[in-house]
């Protein structure tokens, strides 16, 4: 088998070279996985489109329903932004093109508007993921005591910190040690200090925690990291509940990440492009990723820990990001925070009556419940599978694992009132389900096209193609 295609020369206009015959290596599919003969049925057009369109129906996303998962904060994304991220001028912008100026410049503004939302001094927009601004923020860390001549390897991460932590660490190399949390689902200040010594090179603080809590006692905190002449990291996937009310670097936070599919609405899930902006204090700017974006011109940090991402980070998600912070200026920002803070702690307090609360206090954007007390035996992952009976995709489960089944609510500011209270009404639902009819939450979802599977069998066992 072969193809054939014609070659043009770049920057050539009409010039091409003549028909290639390239050879197709046929052997890279394994054998098990080729059909032995078309068993694809003949159907109609409109057949066809009704088939895709019904399985699209059967997708659950934010724009057809509630998304409460915690820690994720699954919210709307403006339409606008999609359109402003269609613009032919940034659609169709190849970055090799040397008319890319207006990108440049939008990149440089989105910058300045995180760096004073987060108050740092110096920032990248490369990383592609919270994750990947996770790992490059370590890089920095590490950068900066291998260039001052410090051998720092351990860092520490309380247990109410994003699971993700401590695996960039590993992936960076770094030692992890856990921080307890006390009563209060706070940093235990007295375990904090004592794992602090020489070789702590930074902690990583997730702020407001997994439980949706803020840290009173941050400025304490800060103090005894860089007394200890340690690095005070900041997961920034919170920074939702905190936009125009406090910035991390004035509490102390030397470097942070941020996530801009959970704070400034673009998309987020589904395997597609994100972005992970780090922001920094001044003394760890020469280690950022080159080459950063200047006001007139790109910038080579000179002691640069080299390229995190190719080109320059997912710009589609940048676009939408800017559109976003444009759209509603600061104002608009402070009452994002202000409505998802007010949402939360209005579900917390409506279902605090009816469910385990584990840690009560005034919460953030997200709070967590657990399946304790729950009648007949009925399981935080029962609770999941019967909210989809009722078109509700379940919050986020058995996370943070501090706490024992874990039911983890995040609404967002996004939700209005009629949609949290009917999310409300169904969650007492259940537990009064769970008390009256038990077989029927246990053995949820019944409305659904796909039954109650066998979890850990379709995770070793997955079906991932149609026998005919």
């Amino acid at each position: 088998m072969k193809l054939l295609f014609e070659k043009s020369i770049p920057g050539r206009k009409g010039v091409s070279l003549p028909l290639m015959d390239v050879p197709v290596q046929q052997d890279l599919m394994p054998k098990t996985l080729l059909r032995k003969s078309n068993q694809l049925p003949e159907l109609s057009e409109i057949d066809i489109v009704r088939h895709f369109t019904e399985l699209s129906r059967r997708n659950f996303g934010v724009d057809n329903g509630f998304y409460p998962l915690g820690s994720c904060t699954m919210k709307y994304n403006p339409k606008i932004n999609e359109e402003t991220a269609r613009m032919e001028g940034f659609a169709s912008l190849h970055p090799y093109n040397p008319n890319n100026k207006g990108a440049l410049e939008l990149m440089y503004e989105l910058g300045e508007d995180l760096k004073k939302i987060a108050g740092m001094d110096a920032i990248t927009l490369q990383p592609a993921a919270g994750a990947h601004g996770e790992l490059t923020g370590l890089m920095l860390v590490k950068a900066y005591f291998k260039d001052i001549g410090q051998d720092r390897s351990i860092i520490l991460t309380p247990d109410s910190s994003h699971g993700t932590n401590p695996a960039s660490s590993a992936m960076c190399g770094f030692e992890t040690i856990t921080i307890k949390s006390d009563l209060k689902g706070q940093v235990d200040i007295s375990d904090l200090k004592n794992n602090l010594n020489e070789r702590v090179a930074a902690v990583m603080l997730t702020i407001p925690n997994t439980l949706g809590i803020f840290e009173h006692s941050i400025l304490e905190i800060t103090k005894l990291i860089h007394d200890n002449e340690s690095i005070i990291y900041m997961d920034g996937a919170n920074l939702n509940a905190l936009v125009g009310k406090v910035r991390p670097g004035d509490m102390g936070v030397d470097v942070m990440h941020i996530n801009l599919h959970k704070t400034f609405s673009t998309p987020h899930g589904g395997g597609g492009p994100g972005a992970g902006p780090v922001a920094v204090k001044k003394f760890l700017e020469p280690y950022l990723p080159n080459p950063g974006v200047g006001k007139d011109s790109l910038i080579a940090y000179p002691k640069s820990i080299g390229r995190v991402r190719a080109f320059y980070g997912n710009f589609g998600m940048l676009v939408r990001a800017y559109t976003y912070i444009k759209s509603l200026g600061s104002d608009g920002l402070l009452r994002v925070s202000e409505n998802a803070v007010l949402n939360a702690n209005y579900m917390k307090e409506r279902l605090r009556k009816h469910y385990d609360l584990p840690y009560d206090s005034i919460c953030k954007h997200e709070f967590v419940l657990s399946d304790k007390n729950m009648p007949n035996g009925i399981t935080t992952n029962n609770i999941a599978k019967r909210l989809l009976d009722y078109g509700f995709h379940p919050p986020t489960i058995y996370f943070p694992l501090i706490v024992h089944g874990a039911i983890m609510i995040e609404p967002t500011e996004t939700e209005g009132k009629e949609v949290l209270d009917s999310f409300i009404e169904v969650m007492v639902k259940i537990k009064d389900e769970a008390a009256s009819d038990p077989e029927m939450v246990r053995t949820a979802p019944h409305t659904t096209v796909v039954k109650k599977l066998d979890a850990v069998l379709a995770a070793r066992k997955p079906c991932l193609k149609h026998c005919f």
